[in-house]
């Protein structure tokens, strides 16, 4: 706005000063027009100056606002960004806020800012990873069942925050689900933008837009009433609204039909408040979906009295490793069959430190193995960020690979390089399994629901065959960060869930002794509600263990 009110200032001055009219004041109606000239002349420098100090104000608040809110962030980062609405709402500030903020700067040159906007803005968040983190909070919203009115309060399980969600917050999630043709979501975040609206909120964004976007998304639930009950409410509110009329019409017209068809008389839509529960959630191509997230919100778990009473502690000494005999390892059970195991005081609280140190510059998006090609790609079930250590990065790795080693009483000869997660807002890995699956044999003899379970998933390629290392025969699993909510691992199969615990590791076998692949271990990383959720993990392969752990006399044993 400086920009163009300094143009329009420039041309009048350019019409009243340099006229080639001679001898002007001999006419008193021109001075006249002059007269009115300069007043137009005032009036635009009291608009440009009024634009510059509203610009200014807008400035000024901003970093005021900012001020206060990166020295809270700055001190404490993991912990600040471990809530989800806070992870959202800086991918939102970098990749839409504060470019509006240099365009309203750009209005009149302010060559320092924009050349340090300039410099840091190759390192800011994309479209993408805006919509990535809007995406995140509605995954958080589903497994965690979490009402959207809660969700921008702050009110999480067991956490009250002042991480708000605004009008404008909720209408721009809304928005994201639309444009994603996740009308389910759609309808959710625009209803509680429109609920705080009509309690007073101040927004930039209008009714009629909210209306528009929340009534469509209904209509594509199936809930032809309320579409109509919300578009009649637009029309109210802008009669000239250029789909609302049309959209009524269609509307009324289909339901028209519809009540004819099934000979119905016309009901007045619900007049209950749309919330969470009031529209069915579309399945999804994860078939155990319920029962994963069940499991992480802690329901559903088949920990039963008879099973307790077959866990145990003890001290494990690896077989009698020299390096744990006078140190021996403290072992519980966390499941019976398949047996899970969990190890305390796994890693020291100084090599927690110096492997996050070491992984943070190597941190890029995890990948997975495509089923069909097994070729490593991105995948939205597998939202963290991971790095590969080797043992020349630091004497912390060898050392921490060695107690794999002496733990497990396996060799690690073979085995993958140390793998170290991240998982941020609402990072996840769904229900997989870690080892390689191998065309179904029909001659295996298995029990009816071990059955459906190798059918129910595809084959893949043999992942690991140009390794020469045979097939993932272990998991050792190192948490290296307690987690305020969520993040669980949980094994859909049998209905265990394992918290973590900064400082432990579990582990498995993902093989039967015959190298048969365990379906059983199918599993999966719950999204992080509150917290950052770091782990390591070592995947042990199959080739240098047959001494170790010999092959049993069937294929389950």
């Amino acid at each position: 706005m400086g920009k163009h009110l300094s143009y329009t200032l420039w041309a009048l001055l350019c019409c009243c000063c340099c006229s080639t009219q001679a001898d002007i004041f001999t006419s008193i109606s021109q001075m006249t027009d002059l007269i009115y000239a300069e007043k137009d002349l005032v009036h635009s420098l009291r608009e440009y100056i009024k634009a510059e100090e509203l610009k200014l104000a807008a400035v000024k608040s901003w970093a005021n606002k900012l001020d206060a809110l990166t020295r809270v962030s700055t001190s404490d980062p993991e912990g600040y960004l471990g809530h989800p609405v806070n992870a959202y709402k800086l991918m939102k500030r970098l990749n839409t806020e504060w470019l509006e903020l240099e365009s309203l700067v750009l209005q009149n040159p302010s060559d320092g800012f924009i050349s340090n906007m300039s410099t840091h803005r190759q390192y800011f968040p994309d479209e993408e990873d805006e919509t990535g983190a809007a995406k995140a909070l509605m995954r958080l919203q589903d497994t965690y069942k979490l009402d959207s009115e809660a969700f921008s309060r702050g009110k999480l399980p067991g956490v009250h925050s002042n991480a708000l969600l605004t009008v404008d917050d909720c209408f721009d999630l809304g928005k994201t689900a639309y444009n994603d043709a996740d009308y389910y979501h759609a309808v959710l975040w625009m209803q509680q933008s429109l609920k705080q609206l009509d309690s007073g909120e101040e927004a930039a964004v209008s009714k009629a837009d909210i209306l528009d976007y929340l009534s469509y998304s209904v209509y594509q639930m199936g809930d032809l009433p309320r579409a109509i009950e919300l578009t009649r409410r637009l029309v109210a509110i802008d009669s000239s609204h250029q789909r609302a009329g049309g959209n009524l019409r269609y509307f009324e017209k289909l339901l028209s039909k519809q009540l004819d068809e099934m000979g119905q008389a016309y009901e007045p839509a619900s007049e209950e408040p749309i919330q969470l529960g009031t529209y069915t959630r579309p399945k999804d191509h994860l078939p155990e979906r319920e029962t994963y997230e069940a499991l992480c919100r802690g329901e559903g778990l088949k920990m039963n009295e008879a099973r307790r009473s077959r866990l145990f502690c003890r001290y494990q000494n690896g077989r009698m490793n020299p390096r744990l005999l006078l140190k021996p390892m403290k072992e519980e059970d966390e499941w019976d069959s398949p047996h899970i195991v969990r190890y305390l005081d796994a890693l020291l609280d100084s090599e927690i430190e110096k492997i996050k140190e070491l992984a943070k510059p190597k941190l890029a998006r995890a990948t997975v193995r495509d089923p069909k090609t097994g070729v490593l790609t991105t995948a939205n079930y597998r939202v963290s960020k991971s790095a590969w250590l080797e043992e020349e990065d630091d004497p912390v790795i060898a050392r921490v690979n060695q107690r794999i080693a002496d733990i497990s009483g396996l060799t690690v000869d073979t085995a993958e390089l140390l793998q170290v997660a991240n998982y941020g807002v609402g990072g996840q890995y769904e229900p997989h399994y870690d080892f390689s699956r191998r065309p179904f044999d029909s001659n295996l003899k298995v029990d009816g629901n071990r059955l459906a379970t190798f059918l129910n998933y595809k084959d893949e390629p043999d992942a690991f065959k140009r390794l020469g290392t045979g097939n993932r025969v272990a998991t050792f699993l190192n948490y290296m960060s307690d987690v305020e909510a969520g993040g669980a691992t949980v094994f859909p199969d049998f209905g265990a869930a394992i918290w973590p615990r900064k400082g432990t590791a579990v582990f498995w076998y993902n093989l039967f002794k015959s190298g048969e692949g365990d379906y059983r271990t199918r599993h999966a990383a719950c999204p992080v509600l509150i917290g950052s959720k770091w782990v390591s993990n070592k995947w042990i392969h199959e080739r240098g263990q047959e001494f170790r752990r010999p092959c049993g006399l069937t294929e389950v044993d």
